[in-house]
């Protein structure tokens, strides 16, 4: 297994973070498993349009904001409920396979929760997804990503991803609509562990330490904020975000 740096976010702002990824995935050549958990906000994939997935007046009136990502896929909503995993390495003989979903896997079975991996490199705890994923790969690089759902506002999430027209825009990429649920309620009632976010946030980062063999947290230096704070104007700009 490849020597991984793993590095959790500072910041919870969504500009940072996508900035972070693009960042970790185009300036860097080493392997990272990146975590982070962004405030209320709906991310979109590249190909898509604001307009067919959410809703803005919704998401104006309970300041959620809205942001584009470097990678395909679906809409999603993210809160303080829910964490957020992107692999970043050099590019293998199977870009597009599942195999990147291993490592969480592992860890989310560490917790005797039978997550099984779904047709489309999902994450699905019986009938109801608990992470989605998207990738971006380059000539050299591929990058990973997903949401894991532990105690997510889901009447948020409903709410933010129902758009009153959604198929006003016919050339833009169109989210597929799953069942969800929050890992917190099937851990407090099938295994019987009570954990606050912060606390399962914790254990879940040491069990990915523990997969990867690393010791502890790596951190962004100084050189590497000033480039990531660089790349932020183009995540926090609208003409990015609202480009289709």
């Amino acid at each position: 297994m490849a020597k991984r740096e793993i590095i959790f976010s500072p910041s919870v702002s969504p500009s940072f973070n996508l900035a972070a990824e693009e960042y970790l995935f185009s300036a860097k050549t080493s392997d990272f498993l990146f975590l982070y958990i962004n405030e209320p906000s709906v991310i979109i994939g590249s190909n898509q349009a604001v307009e067919n997935e959410v809703d803005t007046a919704f998401c104006a009136d309970n300041n959620i904001r809205i942001f584009r990502r470097l990678s395909g896929g679906g809409a999603v909503f993210h809160d303080f409920g829910n964490l957020n995993y992107c692999l970043i390495h050099e590019k293998t003989a199977t870009p597009l396979s599942a195999d990147f979903l291993i490592p969480i896997v592992h860890a989310i079975k560490s917790l005797n929760i039978p997550v099984k991996i779904g047709e489309r490199k999902d994450l699905w705890l019986d009938d109801r997804k608990i992470s989605g994923t998207a990738s971006h790969v380059s000539k050299n690089r591929e990058l990973h990503h997903g949401t894991l759902l532990y105690n997510a506002d889901l009447e948020m999430l409903q709410a933010a991803l129902n758009p009153p027209k959604r198929d006003s825009i016919r050339r833009a990429t169109a989210s597929v609509s799953s069942l969800v649920c929050n890992l917190r309620a099937f851990i407090e009632q099938k295994v019987g562990i009570k954990y606050d976010n912060a606390a399962f946030f914790g254990d879940f980062t040491q069990l990915l330490l523990n997969y990867y063999g690393v010791g502890r947290l790596s951190v962004f230096s100084d050189e590497d904020r000033g480039e990531i704070e660089r790349l932020e104007g183009k995540y926090g700009c609208r003409e990015w975000n609202y480009k289709m």
